[in-house]
């Protein structure tokens, strides 16, 4: 899974302010994703407002973009969930043609034994016709995939080749880099954090800053994975405050809000999420200058 290694965008789903999917936006970002040099895109991740979207919607925007994206990019489908029978319906339909491989969130509000998780994601990898990416963000799911059961998976499963690792935790990942197959892919879930995951050993990382910057977070991640962390740290902490400001009202309100300033779609998000306020989207514009009157110096 090479194609994997380096940086993926989970890919926001723009709105026209009726609150009806913005194709034309949806393509317009595909492209600029190409363009930007992103690796890989994750389609339907949380950051896509998956939760928001009806069965139906899911599955147009699946083909859509894979028929915009025209084999151009690799695609990763986001399917994932805490019905573990849905989710292998889900899964057995992916367009193995056209998705390379399927990130799944760890099952939310269940809170599940690591016995439950394994079981889980074990049932998945054996329905699956792509490879798995395993997805820990204990922040929003409110339970945690341990190392243990990470390491477990990655050498008990063939088809899951690796981790969307967002716990914050640089013990656990220090403990799923020392234990893990050689072959088995650790990346960040995180971009405040992927510097210094990049230094213990993480692959790459699946951004949300990415969808609206992808030329700076390509950037990041390529010095990073060069092991030229000079220029790397200089990129990190002038791009650490847009960061902050794409999650400080929620995400994706945030990185929504600077793809607005940017032209590039509205900024509108479903319910029960909220545009960001005036506030952040002034906070935004002044960070984003200074970034760009820093580069230009």
């Amino acid at each position: 899974m090479k194609v994997l290694i380096g940086t993926g965008v989970a890919l926001i789903t723009p709105f026209n302010q009726d609150k009806s999917i913005d194709f034309d936006a949806l393509e317009r970002l595909v492209e600029y994703q190409i363009t930007g040099g992103t690796n890989y895109l994750v389609v339907l991740g949380t950051t896509g407002e998956t939760a928001t979207l009806s069965s139906s919607e899911r599955q147009e925007i699946f083909q859509f973009i894979a028929k915009k994206a025209k084999g151009r990019i690799p695609l990763v489908a986001g399917i994932g969930g805490n019905n573990t029978q849905e989710i292998i319906e889900q899964v057995k339909r992916v367009d193995s043609s056209a998705y390379c491989a399927v990130l799944s969130v760890s099952p939310y509000y269940n809170k599940p034994t690591q016995e439950g998780i394994y079981r889980h994601y074990q049932a998945i990898s054996e329905a699956s016709p792509v490879p798995i990416i395993l997805y820990n963000v204990p922040g929003r799911t409110g339970s945690n995939i341990e190392s243990a059961t990470t390491v477990r998976l990655a050498k008990s499963c063939p088809n899951i080749v690796g981790i969307k690792e967002s716990s914050g935790s640089f013990g656990q990942y220090s403990e799923i880099m020392r234990d893990k197959p050689a072959d088995f892919l650790l990346i960040s879930g995180d971009d405040a954090t992927f510097l210094p995951m990049a230094a213990l050993g993480a692959n790459g990382l699946i951004s949300v800053l990415g969808n609206a910057m992808p030329e700076a977070v390509n950037m990041l991640v390529k010095t990073s994975l060069e092991n030229n962390y000079d220029k790397a740290r200089k990129l990190h902490s002038n791009l650490l405050n847009i960061v902050d400001l794409c999650f400080v009202e929620g995400n994706p309100a945030g990185i929504k809000g600077i793809l607005s300033q940017k032209g590039l779609c509205e900024k509108d998000v479903r319910l029960p999420l909220a545009e960001i306020s005036e506030r952040t989207t002034e906070q935004i514009t002044a960070e984003l200058q200074r970034f760009e009157s820093v580069c230009v110096s």
